[in-house]
């Protein structure tokens, strides 16, 4: 029988670790790209790949704040958008109709 309190405990951890390595990364030579057809001028995200499968995102608006993803991490949200996860309710401010 395995204890899983320990094993979450030690999951947790692990994570943390990969956290704080993720986030000790030099990135200040990574190549960032964001989706075609976005000008340099437009406001887009951007992503950039680093080791181990993990990711970076920022905004182009404010490049200086970036989010570091664990591979893992970035697979979920990816699948999760892909399933619609994250899609927006139809509003004024994404192009749906204004309720009445």
């Amino acid at each position: 029988m395995t204890d899983a309190p320990d094993t979450e405990a030690q999951d947790k951890a692990r994570k943390e670790r990969e956290k704080e390595e993720l986030y000790a990364l030099d990135i200040s030579g990574v190549e960032w790209r964001s989706a075609p057809g976005t000008e340099q001028h437009e406001e887009r995200v951007e992503i950039a790949d680093l080791p181990g499968g993990a990711v970076a995102m920022r905004s182009s608006l404010e490049p200086e704040t970036v989010l570091r993803y664990t591979e893992a991490e970035w697979r979920a949200f990816v699948l999760g958008a892909r399933d619609g996860e994250f899609d927006l309710e139809p509003s004024v401010r994404n192009g749906g109709v204004a309720a009445e």
